[in-house]
């Protein structure tokens, strides 16, 4: 399988565009739940003389949209790391199949291909570990 340039800029800018995707799915759910809670100002009214209730209220509403959003930062960290380790895998596999085709046409440059290739390796799998590092930042921070 031959792989041209095009191939590979298509690649790269669907794989930004994915992860642009997971981010923004994350940033729209991490919008404050509490303010669309329906019928929340109507029992703060009603409720004037009791100040507690209505803040209760808003808690509980906080905290069941927290453990709302839990689970779609999950699913948008999974969708990030998923698609980073799937570009990754497929960057490696040409890179190995690449490197080996130039050793057997030049056996004689094995030390200097072998030495670039595994440079070439470490940068991918650091671009998947930073990844790794964006997908628990969604989950944990946002």
């Amino acid at each position: 399988m031959k792989t041209t340039f095009c191939k590979k800029i298509v690649l790269i800018l669907a794989c930004i565009a994915a992860l642009l995707a997971a981010a923004l799915l994350v940033a729209g759910l991490n919008a404050p739940a509490a303010a669309s809670v329906p019928g929340e100002n109507i029992v703060a009214v009603a409720q004037t003389a009791d100040e507690e209730a209505p803040q209760t209220q808003a808690e509980d509403s906080a905290a069941a949209a927290e453990e709302g959003d839990t689970g779609w930062k999950a699913i948008a960290a999974g969708i990030a790391i998923g698609l980073a380790a799937a570009a990754g895998a497929i960057g490696m596999g040409i890179a190995i199949a690449k490197t080996n085709e130039s050793i057997a046409r030049q056996p004689e440059a094995d030390g200097k291909l072998r030495s670039t290739f595994m440079l070439g390796l470490i940068f991918i799998e650091t671009a998947i570990i930073y990844a790794l590092v964006v997908a628990i930042l969604i989950i944990f921070v946002l």
